[in-house]
Formats: structure tokens, C-alpha cells, sequence
């Protein structure tokens, strides 16, 4: 059928369901019209019927029909349209974030501050300034997974549908090597672990905020090993993820007493008070208010040909902390 469109679910999309799914990429979709795309089998996953309860996993393909009856033709599109124009000067920005690029993949050095999905007051996003990545091609690359906003280093989007649904498969996998590199308050009680601690949604209203919960958590798994450290005041963390829940490398640092430097939303403050005054005027003042997280590295296992591994340089305020702290990026043999 004409119109009919194969859409991958991303790592990011996981485990939620159908019809939220819907609303969140087609928020314009009344859910009377969904039931019955759902009744009558033209909205599938993977090939297969599916309700409007169903749980998504990254890397299962939605199939979405043309979304506009001949009944309301006057009806606005249902999915908001990608940006008219993107100026020459986000065009060049985008670009400028290239650390690799081949038929299937980009990889972007994404820089702290820039959110990955537009929001309520997110008006400039990555997703929103795709098309200056398309480097000729006719297909708009796809987001396959993404990283918190203040989150720096390696992302990588797909060029095209069969990539995107190959990649979302790959990341869900635990085959796939990622790396983070934190600095963090205090020094973990051991140089090196596992940090296995479910997460689920915090109860309480406002900000969005995960917490420890063994009942109703999702299972949530990080490694870690400390680099290096100073003084036992501030520590450099290499943490490797083996689950991707959200915020799970800012939740799981804070459970271990290290909470992530610059990052306001999991900090233990009544621990922590003289490394916060340390923060504030000592050396590491400039870098106090700003997250010290970024995804170093990403090892993309690839059938038929060699791993891809993608690198990604430190952004600038994290350079000087390392600078003020005597780290070295030699020691993390990276």
C-alpha cells in the first residue's frame, strides 16, 4: 500500500506501549482512529497484530499506514513537520559534529547543552536538524538511541530504515561496548564493580527523577573501575553500561556516594558539603554547575566486517577539569 511506512523502535522507545508510542511520534492520532487501525490489522509490529497495550522493544518495526482518511481531508498532518529551514549557520554546527560517517551510520560528537527530542521548551534539538546530515541522500537520517542534554560524546544516528532497525537491535544487545567517562565527588569503596540497582520513575511530582526500587524498578546494571582520583575528593570514573535505563549513570554514581560533578538533580548535598564549597571556589569553580558526563566511546559490532569503533573528544569544560584535577586521558587506555 501506498503511503505505508516501517518505522524502527529506538532504544529510547523501549518498553513503553503502543499507543504511547503513537501519541509521543503522532501526537495529532485520536485514539479512536488508532483502535481501529488496530481492530482492522493495518497497524502491526514486526509483522504481527498488536493492541493498543502491547510493549515495545527496541528494534521491533511498526508498521504505520497513511494516517489521513479521505473522509477529513482538511485535517492537519498528524505528525508535526520537520523544519522548514535550518539555518547555515545550525546547518555548519551540525556538520561540525561528524566523527564518522558511512552508507549505514553517523556518528556525531554530541556537545553538552543541545537536547536530542524537542519538548515543551526545547526548540532547537538534534532531531529538529537531521536533514543538514542527509549529505545528499534522500532518506532523512533517524535517531536510533539518544543522550541526556547536558551529556556529551558519541551518538550515532541512521542513514536509512534498515539501518536504523539493525542499530536499535544492536544497542538493545549487550554485545555492544559503550563507555562513559565521569567525574565524580568522593571515591567509590572499591576501585572497581558492578552497580546492580533497578530503577523506576520517582513518585513524586515535578522534575523527572529515577530512584532505587527493587519492586517496581526495571532491572539496571552498570560496570565501573575509578581511573584515578585526588586527594579522595574527586574521583574520574569509567563506567560501562550494560542496560540503558534512563539516567541510570547519574542515579547509579549518586547510590554509590560519588555523585556526578555539575549534576543538580542527583547529588547528595548533606554528604557531600565540603566537596560542593571545594567545587564552588576552588579550581574546579567554572565547571561546578555543569554536567562532568560524556560517552567516550562505542564499539558497534558489525556481521561480515570488522567492529566499528567511534571516539569521541572530551568538550572543553571537562578538558580543563581533567587539566586542574592532573588527569591525564592516557591513563583510561582509550
Amino acid at each position: 500500500m501506498s503511503g505505508v511506512k516501517q518505522v524502527p523502535v529506538t532504544e529510547d522507545e523501549g518498553e513503553i506501549r503502543l499507543d504511547r508510542w503513537f501519541k509521543r511520534r503522532y501526537p495529532a492520532l485520536k485514539h479512536g482512529r488508532l483502535e481501529k487501525l488496530l481492530r482492522t490489522g493495518q497497524v502491526r509490529v514486526d509483522g504481527a497484530r498488536a493492541k493498543a497495550n502491547t510493549r515495545l522493544e527496541p528494534g521491533q518495526v511498526v508498521r504505520v499506514p497513511p494516517l489521513e482518511s479521505k473522509d477529513d481531508e482538511t485535517r492537519a498532518p498528524l505528525r508535526k513537520a520537520d523544519p522548514v529551514k535550518i539555518s547555515d549557520k545550525d546547518a555548519a554546527m551540525m556538520q561540525g559534529m561528524v566523527l564518522y560517517q558511512d552508507a549505514d551510520l553517523i556518528a556525531l560528537n554530541k556537545p553538552p547543552g543541545l537536547a536530542v527530542q524537542g519538548g515543551t521548551k526545547t526548540a532547537k534539538h538534534i532531531d529538529g536538524m537531521l536533514d543538514a546530515l542527509k549529505f545528499g541522500s534522500e532518506e532523512r537520517p533517524r535517531l536510533v538511541h539518544r543522550l541526556d542534554r547536558d551529556t556529551s560524546g558519541v551518538m550515532v544516528v541512521a542513514r536509512t530504515a534498515k539501518a536504523a532497525a539493525a542499530l536499535a537491535k544492536a544497542f538493545q544487545s549487550r554485545d555492544m561496548q559503550k563507555i562513559y567517562w565521569a567525574l565524580v565527588m568522593g571515591h567509590p569503596e572499591h576501585p572497581a564493580g558492578t552497580i546492580s540497582a533497578a530503577l523506576a520513575k520517582s513518585a513524586a511530582s515535578g522534575k523527572e527523577r529515577m530512584e532505587w526500587d527493587d519492586d517496581e524498578g526495571k532491572s539496571a546494571v552498570t560496570d565501573y573501575r575509578v581511573v584515578d582520583t585526588t586527594a579522595r575528593k574527586f574521583s574520574w570514573l569509567e563506567l560501562m553500561p550494560r542496560t540503558g535505563r534512563t539516567h541510570q549513570l547519574r542515579a547509579h554514581c549518586m547510590l554509590i556516594g560519588t555523585p556526578i560533578i555539575g549534576d543538580g538533580k542527583y547529588t547528595i548535598k548533606q554528604h557531600h558539603a565540603d566537596q560542593v564549597v571545594d567545587l564552588h571556589e576552588g579550581l574546579l569553580a567554572d565547571i561546578a554547575d555543569r554536567m562532568c558526563l560524556h560517552a567516550r566511546s562505542l564499539v558497534i559490532e558489525r556481521p561480515g566486517r570488522k567492529p566499528l569503533t567511534l571516539t569521541a573528544p572530551l568538550p572543553k569544560h571537562m578538558r580543563d577539569a581533567f587539566k586542574d584535577l592532573g588527569f591525564s586521558e592516557g591513563e583510561a587506555g582509550t
